[in-house]
């Protein structure tokens, strides 16, 4: 039984999110070969040699993958499933858009979000925006899954496994890259934060997550949001926590201003602790968070940063 994780990577790093796909697929079996598909990766080979359980890495340096087109690295793992039983990668943007495609061009159905491995046939994952768990059994001869990265322990290090190079990869005629608009910040990335304070539509308006940079600053903390702060035009998309936005497990959640709708819980209710800070007592978020603060968030922002 071979199984080929796809790392999710910048060219330059392996993502965090890789240590915890491989957990997944250890659950699954031992023979885990690692692709990276991208242009000038050796630093992300040599990362994701040295997760514990990876058998070898496999890559395909070329400059068709340089700006990671889903269709092209569809192409190239399309090519190289042949002996593979399983494919896996992250449930990230990246992988929600690649692995679709490689199912579809395999003709195989699709497992996504998965949250739990029974066996190698059969899978966990969550429904209803969280409210159910499904378990899942496939016939598929390849079993094509996504893994919520959240729900896994990261494998630990080994001494780096073998890093073989492979000549394939061309452009796929249907797609091509135009430019890329992307959010430069100093803070951590949402989905591996191990702190996240987000706010709702309780902040009012734009300008008051301002109100949250002190207080991120001094927990080393990424800021994240509700659909409903991002639906009002306060933040960016690309903040947004929920079912259709980021999912994310910290070790530290600060919800601020957000009510707590079923969507927004489903991206943040497997964090290890959860603090909620609404002036509604009667707010869904009391329900799921550990400590609960009925507050103006307003007078108690700026005390909680004078404490911190």
């Amino acid at each position: 039984m071979k199984i080929l994780v796809i790392a999710d990577h910048d060219n330059g790093t392996l993502k965090p999110e890789n240590a915890r796909v491989v957990h997944a697929a250890t659950k699954i079996g031992a023979d885990i070969t690692v692709l990276v598909a991208g242009h000038n990766v050796a630093a992300v080979a040599d990362s994701a040699a040295q997760i514990a359980g990876v058998q070898q890495v496999v890559v395909a340096d070329n400059p068709v993958f340089a700006t990671q087109l889903a269709e092209n690295t569809a192409d190239l793992v399309v090519e190289l499933a042949a002996g593979y039983s399983h494919i896996l990668t992250s449930a990230s943007t990246t992988g929600k858009n690649l692995l679709p495609r490689v199912a579809a061009l395999l003709d195989k159905s699709q497992i996504s979000e998965v949250i739990a491995v029974v066996d190698a046939n059969t899978f966990k994952r969550p429904i209803y925006a969280g409210n159910a768990i499904a378990t899942v059994q496939s016939n598929e001869t390849v079993k094509v899954l996504t893994v919520r990265a959240s729900a896994f322990d990261a494998q630990g290090s080994q001494a780096a496994c073998a890093i073989n190079a492979i000549n394939l990869g061309t452009a796929n005629s249907y797609a091509e890259f135009v430019s890329i608009e992307q959010t430069k910040s100093e803070r951590p990335e949402l989905t591996a934060a191990p702190v996240v304070i987000s706010g709702g539509r309780g902040m009012q308006n734009g300008e008051n997550f301002a109100l949250l940079n002190g207080i991120a600053d001094k927990l080393g903390a990424a800021i994240g949001a509700s659909r409903a702060a991002v639906d009002a035009g306060f933040v960016p998309n690309d903040m947004q926590v929920g079912q259709t936005g980021k999912i994310v497990a910290p070790n530290l959640y600060i919800a601020v201003g957000i009510s707590g709708a079923i969507q927004h819980l489903a991206g943040m209710k497997d964090s290890k602790v959860i603090v909620a800070i609404n002036k509604d007592p009667d707010a869904p978020i009391f329900q799921v968070a550990d400590y609960g603060l009925v507050a103006d968030l307003f007078e108690v922002l700026p005390e909680l940063e004078k404490a911190l």
